[in-house]
């Protein structure tokens, strides 16, 4: 069984928290880190405590709670837009690398933790090697209903609406099993902790679309890119990846049918094998 560690890390002044997991018996493994996303009650151990045992024998992998979200720090001098929010998680994620000593790392982010890995690839192309995104924000779309649900889900903070939104970030509830229940009062207890309130209605004070990465700085990225999306995915729609596979150089695409938002879930077995083979330069 693999043993996923609980830590913090210092990163410019407040402390991030995080799951630290794998490297097997390897000296010296590779790191991935995986970046969750932006739903209501999202952290790093909802979006990846179960995903990372597909990674951990052969790779470090490290899931932080992302600034506004989680166990991290909330900050009381909060960022006035999207972009604000996003160059912070930027910064915290360069700095946590830095508190750990990792040089380079592969990145993995789902959904609004997909935006954040081009824009980390933007900031800092050096620091990174291969990228895969999943279900990823940060292309070109455009709000779907559900959407809008989740960004104004403190206007309704019932735990009835945070049940539909979890069934509709699948393709098929089943998939969530029995676990549907304990996954929805977990995360309702994350979201009505005031601080994550807080956070989170700041962060989406400002349009969705404003974490769209223009097609002038995709094409300058040249790093190998892994983009999976699921066929019935209604939170990005599949031809988001479209567009972002189109515009950036060397990137491969999948998409998953019968699936939605979750692909971690609801096909990890598949995810994974893909992802191993990308990682390992198969793909």
């Amino acid at each position: 069984m693999t043993e996923i560690a609980e830590r913090t890390v210092e990163t410019n002044g407040y402390s991030t928290l995080l799951l630290d997991g794998g490297g097997g018996e390897r000296a010296h493994p590779e790191t991935v880190i995986l970046l969750h996303g932006g739903g209501p009650g999202a952290n790093a151990s909802s979006n990846w405590r179960g995903f990372i045992p597909e990674l951990a024998g052969d790779y470090r992998v490290l899931a932080p709670d992302l600034v506004g979200y989680g166990r991290t720090d909330h900050p009381e001098d909060m960022p006035r837009s999207l972009t604000g929010w996003m160059r912070m998680r930027v910064d915290q994620v360069l700095a946590m690398m830095d508190a750990l000593g990792i040089d380079k790392a592969h990145l993995v982010g789902n959904s609004m933790g997909g935006a954040l890995a081009m824009h980390l690839t933007m900031t800092a192309p050096e620091r990174f090697v291969r990228v895969s995104l999943m279900g990823s924000a940060g292309g070109e779309s455009h709000p779907t209903p559900e959407v809008i649900r989740m960004v104004s889900f403190y206007k309704d903070p019932s735990i009835s609406s945070l049940e539909n939104l979890t069934k509709w970030f699948v393709h098929d509830e089943t998939a969530l099993g029995e676990s549907l229940t304990a996954i929805v009062e977990q995360r309702y207890r994350e979201v009505m902790r005031p601080e994550v309130r807080r956070s989170y209605e700041c962060f989406f004070s400002s349009p969705p679309t404003e974490m769209a990465v223009p097609p002038s700085a995709l094409r300058r990225m040249p790093h190998p890119f892994l983009i999976v999306h699921g066929r019935e995915d209604r939170f990005v729609l599949p031809e988001s990846s479209v567009y972002l596979q189109r515009h950036l150089p060397n990137a491969q695409l999948h998409i998953f049918d019968h699936c939605g938002h979750w692909v971690q879930i609801e096909r990890a077995r598949g995810y994974a094998a893909l992802l191993r083979d990308f990682l390992t330069d198969s793909y």
